[in-house]
């Protein structure tokens, strides 16, 4: 006893290990079902291991690192918790995906204020469906209570993804040429990026709560918020081989993230008529009152990846694009200029 009150312990300052125990229970089997062939060990190292693939060459490891915005909250605030981790796996698998990389393992981190072992399990169960999707091994990761730092039911979750590229394989600007032509993949929806406009449109403007329906859609707001964001791996894998350069559609939309695929003496002119906008970004334009150029630049308006190859190429990839449900588009082309990105 002190004159302050009695002892003190771990879970009197706000951290539970039993808590902790509970959700690495839990997880155990989420995490070994995502185990493909290179991953070595057991579930609760201090480490994870991964073997290179069998056959590489000159391998190339290729990382990234992200999170999912604000879309968590449109998670907290609907009390659904198993997508949001099979975004963050989506998101990361894209982002490597454009250098030609395929997934090899990954990684998360989840933060709470207080840890809520049910809520640990179903964001590592999207975590784990993700992996799944991905071909990728959960071969580690962090669980978090942080009192103080999150106040419930916040929580926070980033992911780690390493993927492999033979050396000569890689893809990227010093590929691209110009009369290239610019291949349009449909996104899923918000993906994950513009959610801080789009859910003070949603709850501002449009006064609407996550179980109403969404005007326009056969869903409820919640429903078309959370739509997971779509990785493109099983749509160009097969055809890798024939792509110059990509450009995953993410926060500064497709002038923020086209213009990465460039070199510095080439354009991308791009044709905005070649699609129709979807339902969801006309509705929060309409709502919101926001420019069309701030549209594109927050949002992906209905464009997840854009691909760039050589005409002769571009049925080979919208064929292979439509193999998987995703579809796929002539959205523009590669001209002389100064690595800029001209929407029309």
């Amino acid at each position: 006893m002190t004159e302050r009150g009695g002892a003190l312990d771990y879970r009197s300052a706000g951290v539970d290990i039993d808590a902790a125990d509970d959700a690495k229970s839990r997880i155990k089997r989420l995490v070994e079902s995502t185990f493909t062939a290179g991953a070595r060990g057991r579930f609760g190292g201090f480490g994870g291991m991964f073997r290179m693939p069998a056959g590489a060459r000159q391998p190339v490891l290729v990382a990234s690192a992200d999170g999912v915005g604000t879309k968590i909250k449109v998670a907290i605030e609907s009390g659904r918790h198993d997508t949001i981790g099979h975004d963050l796996v989506n998101h990361c698998t894209n982002d490597i995906l454009v250098q030609g990389a395929r997934p090899l393992f990954f990684l998360d981190y989840v933060a709470f204020g207080v840890l809520e072992p049910a809520v640990v399990e179903a964001v590592v169960a999207g975590v784990a469906a993700g992996c799944r999707e991905n071909e990728c091994s959960l071969i580690g990761g962090e669980t978090a209570e942080m009192p103080g730092v999150y106040t419930p039911p916040d929580y926070d979750l980033a992911g780690f993804v390493v993927g492999w590229v033979e050396e000569d394989a890689v893809l990227g600007p010093d590929r691209v040429q110009e009369s290239d032509v610019l291949i349009a993949l449909e996104s899923s929806g918000l993906h994950t990026n513009g959610y801080s406009l789009a859910r003070r449109i949603v709850s501002e403007r449009m006064r609407l709560r996550p179980t109403d329906p969404f005007p326009g859609e056969s869903a409820s707001t919640s429903d078309v918020l959370l739509r997971i964001h779509r990785s493109y791996l099983p749509a160009l894998a097969p055809v890798l081989g024939t792509i110059h350069a990509m450009a995953h559609i993410t926060g500064g939309g497709l002038p923020g993230n086209v213009n990465r695929a460039l070199p510095p003496t080439l354009d991308a002119e791009i044709d905005t008529s070649s699609w129709e906008i979807p339902n969801l970004f006309a509705r929060l334009q309409e709502a919101g009152g926001v420019a069309r150029d701030e549209m594109f630049r927050a949002f992906n308006m209905g464009v997840g990846m854009v691909v760039v190859a050589a005409s002769r190429d571009v049925e080979t990839i919208v064929r292979s694009a439509q193999s998987v449900g995703v579809r796929g588009w002539r959205a523009g082309r590669v001209v002389r200029g100064s690595g800029q990105v001209v929407l029309n």
